[in-house]
C-alpha cells in the first residue's frame, strides 16, 4: 500500500473517532450506537426537547474515506417526513456538505436537521400541542429495537455517489400510472418507469414529487431493480417512506417476479382507518398489476413466480 494512502486512512480514522466523541458528548441519551465495527451509528434530532412535535431518527454509515473524500451514507427515518419535505432536507444536508467538502459535517448536518423540525413545528401545518400525526405505523421513537435494518444503508453506499443528485443532462424516462385500489377510504395507485441508472431513478423520484397530488400522499413506497451487465449482479433498493416494511416487501415482490431495469412507487393515502395487513396485499396487488400492464410480468401466477432470467418488458399492441 502506498505511505501517502494509509496515512490518510489513518487521519480519516482519527477524525472519525474525535468527531464521535464529540457527538456522544454533546447528544448524550439522543445519541446511539449501532455498531462500531460497521461505523454505524443513530441520533433523534426533536425540534424542541421538552415538548417535541417533530422527530425524526438520523441513521448513518461513515466510510473509511470519510471526512477527505467522502460523505456519509445517511437514511432519515420519520413516518411522516416524505415528499416534498424529505428531498428539501436531503438537499439541505448535501449542499452542507459540498459547502464543507473534506471536512467532519455530522454536527452540521444535526443542527441541520434540528433548524428544519423547529422550522416546521412553527409553520401552519404543524401538528397542534400534544397531538402526533397518526398513520398506519406509528413508529417515531429511535431506539435499537425499532430501528430498521441498515443493510439498505450498506447498499446505498455502494452507489452512493451516482445517486447523490441526477444530473440535468439525464434522460427522464417515460412514468406509466397504475389503477387505483381503495380500501376503506385509504387509496393506493401505482407508478412505474423503466430505469437502467441510479440517477434516472432520482429524476423520476424527482418528478414524481412535483405533483402536488402524489406528493401529498401519506406514503410513497419505491423499489428498483437495475441489472449490471459488465457484473452480472443488481443494482437495487427499496424505500419505506414511513410505511414500515413496504418497501423490503416491494422489493421482494420485484426479485420474485425476476424483472430487470424498472422502478415501481406505490402512493398510499390513508383513510384514517387502520388496515393491518391488508394494506400490504394492496400495495404488492397495485405493483404487480401495472408490472402486467406494462409487460413485465406474466398474467399466469405460474409464470409470475417462475420468473425468467432474461425478463424483459414485452411489446404491445397497438390498439
Amino acid at each position: 500500500m502506498d505511505r501517502s494512502v494509509e496515512r490518510d486512512d489513518d487521519a480519516d480514522l482519527q477524525a472519525q473517532i474525535e468527531e464521535i466523541e464529540a457527538l456522544s458528548s454533546i447528544y448524550a441519551e439522543e445519541w446511539c450506537v449501532i455498531d462500531e465495527a460497521a461505523r454505524v451509528f443513530c441520533i433523534r434530532i426533536s425540534d424542541d426537547a421538552q415538548q417535541p412535535k417533530w422527530t425524526v431518527c438520523l441513521q448513518i454509515i461513515l466510510p473509511p474515506d470519510y471526512p477527505s473524500s467522502a460523505p456519509p451514507i445517511y437514511q432519515i427515518n420519520a413516518g411522516w417526513l416524505r415528499g416534498a419535505d424529505r428531498i428539501t432536507l436531503a438537499n439541505s444536508l448535501e449542499e452542507l456538505y459540498v459547502e464543507n467538502t473534506g471536512e467532519s459535517i455530522l454536527y452540521l448536518w444535526v443542527e441541520k436537521i434540528r433548524e428544519f423540525l423547529v422550522e416546521k413545528s412553527q409553520s401552519a401545518d404543524g401538528p397542534e400541542m400534544g397531538k402526533t400525526v397518526t398513520t398506519e405505523e406509528e413508529g417515531h421513537d429511535c431506539d435499537e429495537d425499532g430501528l430498521p435494518d441498515y443493510s439498505a444503508l450498506k447498499l446505498a453506499n455502494q452507489s452512493a455517489q451516482l445517486f447523490s443528485s441526477a444530473s440535468d443532462d439525464e434522460e427522464l424516462p417515460l412514468i406509466k400510472h397504475g389503477e387505483t385500489i381503495t380500501d376503506r377510504r385509504s387509496t393506493f395507485q401505482p407508478h412505474l418507469a423503466a430505469v437502467v441508472t441510479p440517477k434516472q431513478v432520482q429524476r423520476v423520484l424527482n418528478h414524481l414529487y412535483e405533483n402536488k397530488k402524489i406528493a401529498s400522499a401519506t406514503h410513497n413506497i419505491y423499489a428498483y431493480r437495475i441489472y449490471c451487465e459488465d457484473k452480472n449482479s443488481f443494482l437495487q433498493d427499496c424505500e419505506d417512506d414511513g410505511e414500515t416494511a413496504a418497501g423490503g416487501r416491494l422489493l421482494h415482490l420485484l426479485q420474485i417476479l425476476d424483472v430487470r431495469n424498472v422502478l415501481v412507487v406505490v402512493s398510499r393515502w390513508y383513510g384514517g382507518i387502520l388496515l393491518g395487513p391488508d394494506r400490504f396485499k394492496h400495495i404488492n396487488n397495485c405493483a404487480r398489476n401495472i408490472l402486467i400492464q406494462e409487460g413485465y410480468a406474466d398474467t399466469s401466477e405460474e409464470a409470475s413466480k417462475a420468473g425468467g432470467k432474461n425478463r424483459r418488458p414485452k411489446g404491445k399492441k397497438v390498439k
